[in-house]
This record gives structure tokens, sequence and C-alpha cells, in this order.
């Protein structure tokens, strides 16, 4: 019994067939059918991060909430690229005309990227604080520390409830 394995690719799609003597079978697979999940959580400290499954990445910043009750943000302290770090450590600060506010990790994992453009323009974490606003990324060691965390109907509860 002879056995071929022929495999074609395209931009758009794998084609896979396999020959057994007389035997066919092809199957297709579309590589834009392919998901990876991205969530997005909170911590009662108003940091989100957006975590994308298929990379163990989190995008983290302070939420939109943060920024409006911090004003003009004027200085921005980040991570040290390649620090590990544990949930609830102090990665960095946020200083503002009216207040200063620590920056916690929302997950255990290691720095990979930092947004240097804030170091010339921490404004933008008014601007865009869910965004280009962004504080660091991390490469989470823990992914399932992300179930800890707040969704958002649960972060907007806090919201309210930090309005009374």
């Amino acid at each position: 019994m002879a056995t071929r394995l022929i495999l074609r690719a395209s931009s758009s799609r794998i084609s896979v067939r396999v020959s057994l003597q007389s035997n066919t079978r092809q199957a297709l697979w579309f590589p834009s059918q392919a998901r990876f999940i991205t969530t997005k959580k909170f911590t009662p400290e108003h940091e989100y991060i957006s975590y994308d499954s298929s990379s163990k990445i989190g995008v983290m910043s302070i939420t939109d909430y943060a920024q409006k009750s911090l004003g003009d943000v004027v200085f921005v302290e980040l991570p040290v690229v390649g620090t590990s770090i544990g949930k609830g450590d102090l990665i960095g600060a946020v200083e503002s005309v009216k207040a200063a506010s620590d920056i916690y990790a929302p997950v255990s994992g290691k720095v990979v990227e930092v947004n240097e453009k804030l170091n010339s323009e921490p404004g933008l974490l008014n601007k865009d604080p869910e965004g280009e606003g962004w504080l660091c990324k991390i490469e989470a060691s823990q992914p399932e520390e992300m179930d800890k965390l707040l969704d958002a109907q649960a972060y907007q509860k806090v919201c309210e409830e930090g309005d009374h």
C-alpha cells in the first residue's frame, strides 16, 4: 500500500491531500478561520489587561476611569523590560497635576515591552489610555490568574461604587 502526502499552501488556505492507493482524502484548512481568544480584564485599582491566549502576552495600562480621576498626566514611570513580576507587584507610577498613583501588575510574568512614547508624551494616557497609551506588555507565567480579575460588568460596578 503506497501512501502519499501532498501539502499545498497559499496565503488564504492550506490544502492537504493524502493518497492511500486509490483512496484519496483531501482536507482544506483556512488560516483566517483560526481563532484565538483575546480577553480584557480589570483590577479594582483601575488597571486593565488585554490578554491574547495564543501569544500569552497581555497589554496593560490604566483604565479610562483612572485617567479621568487623575487629570492631566505629566509623568509616567515604566517598568524595566525583562523584569519578572508577581501579581500585585508595584511596577510603575503615574503622576498628574492632581495626584500620583502607583501601578500594580495584574498578572505574574515578565515585562517584555514598554511604551517608550510615554516618556516624551505622558498625555497619551489621557488621550487614549486603552489604546496608544498602553503602559507595558507582560508575558504571563500564570495565565489562570486572568480568571480572578474583573470582567467589564464587575469593573463597572466598582466604578459606580467609587462615584458615590
